[in-house]
């Protein structure tokens, strides 16, 4: 059809559940698999079925404990009204150790169930990396994925693992909860000068919304070229039709030059990874090498004097 366009009528093609290349491996998953019509309007209309094996599980299983040690905290906090707890849910908050603990384990109810839960949640993200990089082995790809959710990770350490331990301190980590989340950020940056005045959060800045504007370029230009089988960027990368064509002919007219079918993933990649490597060097050197960004922009000519 002509004015075929799948930004507003997109097809779901359903049929016999796709269970992948591998069928040996079919023992080690569980569900039958099934189609979602509103999971389809996003994405992929099929759900399962799923591998977890045992890293899943135990990535599951701590992420579980920490979920379980935070909402019981939280849940005490509000003396276990039902009421309280939804009408004070943003700003609860399980918070880490006082400074006069140090790197020490403090007494439960003033921060050591934040290290414990803090422990669990480590386990739970390093398991859930592990099990990337195996099922990406086993399927024979590339490390993209997990080297790109590393880099996400590496912020995650930075902020509650290596820099606290560098301070001396827990109590230089986040609080878990979601405004108290957001004040300890203000705060962070108040007491170091300034974080705008950081220029490896100034880069992580700036590859955050490039992200957003790279990754919204492209979805725009697939889904306008998908009248011509864009959507197959395989095909159009090994053999460039039609659709590979108008798009770059469309960006080569209005931005001047244009990235290949392939290239634009290359770009996307690095500016979401170069987000969080850049935000968690800019963390790292907070109150470790730098006492105050905004004294520190001034003497290197960042900021007016």
């Amino acid at each position: 059809m002509a004015e075929y366009l799948n930004f507003f009528t997109q097809v779901q093609v359903q049929g016999p559940v796709e269970t992948g290349i591998d069928h040996s491996l079919d023992a080690a998953r569980f569900g039958k698999g099934r189609f979602s019509s509103l999971l389809g309007l996003l994405g992929n209309a099929q759900l399962g079925p799923i591998y977890l094996g045992p890293y899943g599980l135990v990535s599951l299983a701590s992420g579980f404990i920490w979920f379980f040690i935070v909402g019981m905290s939280f849940w005490a906090q509000v003396h276990y009204s039902p009421a309280l707890f939804l009408k004070n849910l943003f700003w609860l908050a399980l918070e880490p150790p006082g400074p006069e603990y140090g790197l020490g384990f403090a007494p439960l109810d003033q921060g050591g169930w934040w290290l414990i839960a803090s422990f669990f949640l480590l386990v739970s993200v390093l398991s859930w990396w592990v099990r990337t990089y195996e099922r990406a082995n086993a399927l024979g790809m590339g490390k993209h994925v997990c080297w790109a959710f590393a880099s996400a990770i590496w912020l995650f350490l930075v902020l509650g693992l290596i820099r606290p331990v560098l301070m001396g301190a827990w109590s230089e980590a986040v609080p878990y909860g979601v405004f108290p989340h957001l004040d300890w950020t203000n705060l962070f940056s108040i007491t170091w000068g300034n974080l705008f005045y950081n220029p490896f959060h100034a880069l992580s800045i700036a590859f955050l919304y490039g992200s957003a504007l790279l990754f919204a370029m492209h979805g725009a230009t697939i889904l306008a070229v998908s009248r011509f089988g864009g959507e197959r960027e395989l095909e159009q990368i090994a053999d460039r039709g039609t659709a590979a064509e108008r798009a770059a002919l469309f960006w080569r007219w209005t931005m001047g030059f244009n990235a290949t079918m392939e290239g634009i993933h290359r770009w996307a990649w690095w500016f979401a990874v170069l987000t969080p490597l850049c935000g968690g060097i800019g963390i790292l050197l907070t109150g470790t090498v730098v006492d105050n960004w905004y004294v520190w922009a001034q003497t290197h000519g960042y900021a007016p004097l």
